[in-house]
């Protein structure tokens, strides 16, 4: 049965969800221009749930409101859905171990009770919406009184933008993405937070809600993903900021407090959030491969952000940190991490890094563009962030399926590999005799 099998359930469900959308973006009321071929309305049903987004048409010129509607419903399924599952599935892992285990697991990350996934699912959605409307109630005014909107394209551009923002979607309904907006801290700012907070996870907001003014209390998870995204924050603002404060074309026109608003928008955005206010193809090489490799690592688990995730990512260097030390157990935050934990971070980076690159090499060898340029595509699109050189919609369309492709993997892949390696996890009656080849 399907239903004892979650990780391929996740996968129907997506699966299913984006045939749907597809059929009725292809609908002649979903769209304004005469047709639409099957590959652009697949690639923006999988772009929208996945939250992935990547857009191979002008969302705003390309749909009708019907359409658009579909795009957000869409956009507001696949967020929830991932952190449902997301968090649901970590219940199963837990349940198929033993009671002593469970109990130590729920002492640990006190957000996710074993019992109570209805509940789960509940306080998901209303942080979703609660989020999402307060978020709403701060872009609709600033619309429609600092930048000349009605009050409907205010409240209509304000509810879609603030849906895409919290589910990490990065998808607009303008052209340009958020560029009008460029130096407006009451736009940039609460898109950006929200940004953050999606990509957190929902077991990490649900135990900040709770303890916020006392980290010690935060379980190892929530400790490992807040310190590491600070960090990957904090670097990555900086970074974008000193790296094209100079560029022309970027940041360098711009008044220093619009550049450091702006470096500091873009220095975020990487970890998934996927809306632009300067001309992402336009940047220096060395800041495009900055947000590479930002855009690798992605968010929190749980949550709407891709990528690795930031506690993979925090496993690997406490191991490589433990490895320079000389140390025989990789301890974090007080606690030492399972050769379990180990192998499943190390697994599942080394299997996104092959993905990326046999994809890389396919689309460099089948089309014109740089490496570069396939290469940030790829990687926005398997880390489902949405960001873009502008070469999207340029590519032919068995490589624009190969992203689509790559969108949907990176959405569910992570979560299905990783469960699927904790169910799997069994005990061996014997072992073989130790091996140990030249390393280096």
């Amino acid at each position: 049965m399907l239903w004892r099998r979650p990780a391929r359930l996740l996968v129907l469900l997506f699966a299913s969800v984006i045939v749907l959308g597809t059929g009725l973006l292809a609908l002649p009321v979903s769209h304004q221009v005469p047709d639409v071929t099957l590959v652009e309305a697949l690639f923006t049903a999988t772009t929208s749930l996945c939250v992935a987004g990547l857009s191979v048409v002008d969302i705003g010129a390309h749909w009708s409101t019907f359409g658009e509607v579909v795009i957000l419903s869409l956009i507001q399924i696949g967020g929830i859905g991932i952190m449902t599952m997301a968090s649901v599935l970590g219940i199963v892992v837990i349940r198929r171990f033993g009671m002593r285990l469970q109990l130590s697991v729920h002492s640990e990350q006190r957000t996710l009770n074993v019992g109570d996934a209805r509940g789960i699912v509940l306080r998901i959605v209303a942080t979703s919406l609660t989020c999402e409307a307060v978020l709403a109630a701060i872009l609709v005014p600033r619309m429609w009184l600092a930048h000349g909107m009605t009050p409907g394209a205010a409240l209509y551009s304000g509810v879609f933008h603030s849906v895409s923002a919290f589910n990490n979607a990065g998808l607009s309904i303008y052209s340009d993405s958020l560029t009008r907006f460029s130096g407006d801290p009451l736009i940039l700012l609460p898109v950006a937070l929200a940004t953050i907070l999606g990509g957190l996870g929902f077991p990490v907001l649900l135990e900040l809600r709770r303890h916020l003014r006392t980290p010690r209390r935060w379980s190892l998870h929530s400790k490992m993903t807040v310190w590491t995204s600070l960090l990957l924050f904090g670097g990555g603002m900086v970074a974008v900021t000193v790296l094209e404060w100079g560029n022309p074309a970027t940041l360098g026109p711009m008044p220093w407090p619009q550049k450091l608003l702006d470096g500091a928008f873009h220095g975020i955005m990487p970890r998934s959030g996927g809306f632009n206010v300067v001309d992402v193809g336009a940047m220096e090489s060395h800041t495009l491969f900055v947000i590479i490799m930002l855009m690798f690592v992605g968010g929190g688990s749980a949550g709407t952000a891709g990528g690795i995730k930031t506690s993979t990512f925090a496993v690997i260097w406490f191991v490589v940190w433990a490895e320079v030390r000389g140390h025989p157990h990789v301890h974090a935050f007080g606690r030492r991490l399972s050769y379990g934990t180990i192998r499943q971070a190390l697994s599942l980076t080394f299997l996104s890094m092959t993905v990326v690159a046999f994809a890389t090499i396919y689309l460099t060898a089948t089309t014109a563009h740089t490496l570069q340029e396939i290469l940030f595509e790829v990687v926005s699109a398997s880390a489902v962030v949405g960001l873009s050189t502008g070469i999207t919609p340029d590519l032919p369309p068995h490589a624009q399926v190969l992203l689509t492709i790559l969108m949907f993997a990176g959405r569910i892949g992570p979560i299905t590999f990783a469960s699927a390696l904790a169910l799997r996890e069994r005990t061996r009656r014997y072992d073989l005799p130790e091996g140990r080849p030249v390393i280096g």
